[in-house]
């Protein structure tokens, strides 16, 4: 049996439906200096733990979700519409 993501929108589906975009990061300002931009576009750290992410529901509702997964053991703790979170992809 396929692993089940809680869609907020489409309720449980398979984990095939969504692509894993990446870290769920705070963008800079437009104002914000050269190096935060650096940072945002090119650093991304490799946690082992509880990480929140952006994820696609590619083949259903089309929505960004922010998902909390665990990378070690890739447990999904929360799954929630990214407008939530103020910065939506």
């Amino acid at each position: 049996m396929a692993s089940l993501i809680l869609c907020p929108h489409c309720g449980r589906r398979p984990k095939e439906e969504f692509t894993i975009k990446g870290a769920a990061l705070s963008r800079p300002s437009h104002e914000a200096p050269a190096e935060d931009w650096f940072d945002y576009v090119y650093l991304r750290d490799n946690p082992r733990g509880r990480y929140d992410e952006y994820w696609h529901h590619t083949s259903g509702c089309r929505r960004w979700l922010v998902v909390t997964r665990d990378t070690a053991t890739h447990a999904i703790y929360e799954s929630r519409d990214a407008t939530r979170r103020g910065d939506a992809a």
